[in-house]
């Protein structure tokens, strides 16, 4: 039988424990802010691919509740879709 390569394989580490907090959900961007992509694995919902875990972008727009983050990957950006539970302000 082939092996599975879902969304999730080779995740473990990256997405063990996590907490839901409705503070997380209730936070608010602006355009051009730089954000720090933070997996919430309790929250699968708008959750971006594990291989942006831990990268630092900023807030292109918002789409219904969540947000386009536009990430930095070598020469090129990617822009990827994360909802709030997934994104922390950088200070």
């Amino acid at each position: 039988m082939r092996r599975s390569r879902g969304f999730r394989s080779k995740a473990r580490q990256k997405l063990k424990g996590g907490h839901f907090s409705i503070a997380e959900t209730l936070q608010d961007f602006k355009t051009d802010q730089k954000v720090l992509v933070n997996i919430n694995p309790a929250i699968h919902t708008g959750m971006p691919h594990p291989r942006f875990q831990g990268a630092m972008g900023k807030i292109i727009e918002k789409r219904g509740r969540a947000y386009i983050v536009e990430v930095p990957v070598g020469k090129t950006t990617k822009k990827i879709i994360a909802r709030t539970e997934h994104l922390s302000e950088v200070k």
